[in-house]
């Protein structure tokens, strides 16, 4: 059996977006409560568990799409979002835990992977308009 890596890397960064949401939704929520900023730091943690959870989403569509179209675009888009993942939601997740705003530096970043990542599946489409046998 052949293992599809995005396949399981969007299956596990859905999977902790998930996870992320709900710590989020309870946890941080309660924790921030009484913090003067509270409200704002906790929609960096919704931004960044959207964007999680959206960027799994094209994970587990780039391993779809590499399953009937081999080739780098797929895997390159794949590991971009995966960085997004990390650099954006990351950063939003660490400056609402601790308030170390310096790493608002950090968050374009992982929004320039995104892109990337959604540039890719565009040069990928355009690229491969029928599958490889």
């Amino acid at each position: 059996m052949n293992k599809n890596p995005m396949l399981l890397l969007g299956g596990v960064l859905g999977a902790l977006g998930v996870a992320m949401g709900a710590f989020g939704a309870h946890a941080v929520k309660g924790w921030l409560a009484t913090a003067d900023d509270g409200a704002l730091r906790l929609a960096w943690w919704h931004t960044g568990a959207q964007y999680h959870l959206l960027h799994a989403l094209l994970i587990v569509a780039v391993g779809v799409w590499a399953t009937s179209y081999p080739g780098g675009l797929a895997r390159a888009a794949g590991w971009c979002a995966a960085a997004g993942v990390a650099l954006f939601s990351g950063s939003l997740y660490v400056m609402a835990l601790t308030n170390t705003r310096w790493l608002g530096a950090v968050t374009p970043l992982g929004g320039v992977a995104f892109l990337a990542a959604w540039l890719l599946v565009v040069a990928g489409a355009w690229r491969d308009r029928t599958p490889q046998t």
